[in-house]
């Protein structure tokens, strides 16, 4: 396996992901949530509704949907600078959402703007000072309808070593 595109790799196969999120996001593991598709400049994360995942006002507890969102943008970022060509720090700076609908049916969250996490470390470490980026990541329920958007705040910077 090449250096390149390594958490591509390790995201596309299922098993290794599962004992991967197990390890080092547990809690993520726990609710099902599952990445169903992902690449360079797009990453699509499931949360599914179930008993473990749910509030009082039966839809999905908001920090389950929080989970998801985040790892449909920190999935890409984390993809990047894995492949960067020095040792990068990411780190999530700020979190806004909205909430438009009750989730009460299996989430998928989309974000598709790795072309912009990808510019914004280039720049980072062209400048060697730390960048930041907000990165959208949407919800869509079953019926195709928007249930959140998340706007997380990354910040990326050149390790110094």
């Amino acid at each position: 396996m090449t250096r390149k595109n390594k958490i591509l790799q390790l995201a596309k196969n299922r098993w290794k992901m599962k004992i991967y999120m197990l390890l080092n996001l547990p809690m993520a593991f726990i609710a099902g949530i599952k990445i169903i598709d992902i690449s360079e400049s797009k990453a699509v994360i499931s949360v599914p509704y179930k008993f473990l995942n749910k509030n009082p006002f039966r839809s999905i507890y908001f920090a389950v949907l929080s989970m998801a969102a985040e790892l449909s943008s920190g999935i890409i970022a984390l993809n990047e600078v894995s492949n960067a060509s020095v040792p990068m720090s990411m780190l999530v700076l700020n979190m806004k959402a909205s909430f438009t609908k009750k989730a009460r049916t299996k989430i998928i969250f989309v974000c598709d703007q790795g072309d912009l996490v990808r510019n914004t470390i280039s720049n980072s470490i062209t400048s060697g000072e730390g960048q930041t980026i907000d990165i959208v990541s949407v919800g869509i329920d079953e019926e195709g309808e928007k249930v959140a958007e998340f706007i997380f705040t990354w910040t990326f910077k050149p390790k110094n070593y």
